[in-house]
């Protein structure tokens, strides 16, 4: 009786590795090395799935942006320690504090900074309502009807490059020195940059959509509510962004004239005094409200307009 010959089993690669005598491969003394903070920090985040190349500008920038405002201040310290400009023009940041708390309790030129604050708030957000009632619907009417353009585009056109400080005088003799022609000032520089912008956005949207939703039954005034102005959203809310950072650098202008408030009456009232601190207190302040209300628009954005980049 013939047996079958007994084949040996091979042996494991792991199993080889770890026998007795048996050589092993040679380790690398060289390790990766861990990437320092600034190396992580800067790195670009990787890309998402179906993008091979990922997007131009893509990635979180607040790590950098935080280091940027530490950076330039230490900058701004060393310069006013070390005495290469003198406090009259630039003051250190210690002498800001001490003067932002001074005017917060004690006031100045007649008012706290609360109530400076309060002032240019009410001017500016008020003027930046009704230019949001008024011009997004003469931009949307701009670009969905040529009647309207022709009637609208000539005098937003005209008057847009216009520094405000131009018609500030107009704008004196027609409503006086009161709080209205303050806010009207204001408007005015606000209504045109966003009507422009939702015309921009009316615009821009593709003649597939709009055919699309006529083969589907829609009405001229569905086409007008539904499609072109979601489309239009997001230029909308730019228009809105560089709308509100106009009226901020208008409302200097507009406190100019017979105001006994406000930041920019503040700021102004200071500089003829030489008292810098509270310029640079005043533009901070001026600045942490823009800068504030901008953060809140883009939100804004990203909740109502998620579609924005996708399509």
């Amino acid at each position: 009786m013939m047996t079958k010959p007994v084949t040996p089993h091979p042996t494991p690669p792991t199993a080889a590795a770890n026998a007795p005598g048996a050589r092993r491969p040679a380790v690398s003394a060289r390790t990766p090395r861990r990437r320092g903070v600034f190396a992580r920090m800067f790195a670009p985040r990787p890309v998402k799935a179906g993008e091979s190349f990922g997007a131009p500008g893509q990635g979180p920038s607040l790590a950098i942006s935080v280091v940027t405002v530490l950076v330039l201040l230490l900058l701004w310290v060393a310069i006013t320690s070390s005495g290469m400009i003198k406090p009259l023009f630039l003051p250190g940041p210690r002498a800001i504090v001490e003067k932002f708390i001074q005017v917060a309790t004690e006031g100045f030129a007649g008012s706290t900074l609360w109530e400076h604050t309060l002032a240019s708030l009410y001017r500016v957000f008020g003027a930046f309502a009704l230019a949001c009632v008024t011009a997004i619907p003469v931009g949307i009417l701009m670009g969905v009807s040529r009647i309207g353009r022709g009637v609208f585009d000539p005098p937003i056109e005209f008057y847009r490059p216009l520094p405000p400080l131009a018609y500030l005088p107009l704008v004196i003799i027609w409503f006086g020195i009161g709080e209205f022609s303050k806010v009207f000032l204001i408007y005015l520089a606000i209504f045109a940059p966003l009507a422009i912008a939702a015309r921009a956005g009316v615009r821009s949207v593709s003649m597939e959509q709009i055919h699309a939703a006529y083969s589907m039954g829609a009405s001229p005034r569905q086409i007008v509510m539904h499609v072109i102005v979601k489309s239009a959203l997001p230029e909308i809310f730019t228009g809105m962004r560089i709308g509100i950072g106009v009226g901020w650098t208008t409302l200097v202008a507009a406190e100019m004239v017979a105001a006994s408030s406000g930041l920019g009456f503040m700021v102004l009232n200071a500089a003829e005094f030489l008292a810098s601190d509270i310029v640079i207190m005043g533009i901070i302040v001026i600045g942490f409200f823009a800068f504030g209300f901008d953060l809140i628009m883009r939100y804004l954005e990203r909740v109502l307009v998620p579609w924005k980049g996708k399509v």
